[in-house]
């Protein structure tokens, strides 16, 4: 009897966890030190896999830009660097040499509401959110590549 019904949770419903690609460039068509999507929305245990195709550029999390709960991260110069996010809400995301330049992104797991903005993010960074955010709809699509 046991068995059987271990083997009827190992039938359950699988867990159809994604991973998303982020690909860290220098300059793309999109413009200069950009991270390709700059918005994702993903589901709670979702993967997000960050490249870096351009040398220079690492992925961290921003300080007060990240659910209560959630644990911060920083991936190394150059590394590829993947993390999991399982803690719902809106995720800030910066490339730590180029965060003054404006290389941010913004990834939403599961149902989140627009961050708000720390006030002492570069101007640059700043400009780059209001854009992402300007352009994100809840329940929508990813918003279209950004020119310039």
């Amino acid at each position: 009897m046991k068995s059987a019904l271990l083997a009827l949770m190992l039938l359950g419903t699988p867990v159809l966890a994604e991973t998303h690609e982020v690909r860290m460039f220098n300059r793309s068509d999109r413009g200069v030190m950009v991270y390709e999507p700059s918005f994702l929305r993903i589901a709670p245990g979702d993967t997000v896999r960050f490249v870096p195709t351009q040398p220079g550029h690492n992925a961290a999390s921003i300080d007060g830009m990240i659910p209560e709960g959630a644990k911060p991260f920083k991936s190394r110069i150059n590394e590829d660097f993947s993390v999991t996010l399982t803690v719902p809400g809106s995720y800030g995301i910066k490339c730590s040499p180029h965060f003054a330049m404006g290389m941010v992104m913004l990834i939403e797991v599961g149902e989140a509401h627009a961050p708000a903005l720390p006030d002492d993010l570069p101007p640059k960074s700043r400009a780059r959110f209001d854009e992402i955010l300007a352009r994100r709809t809840p329940g929508a699509r990813p918003p279209p590549p950004e020119k310039g």
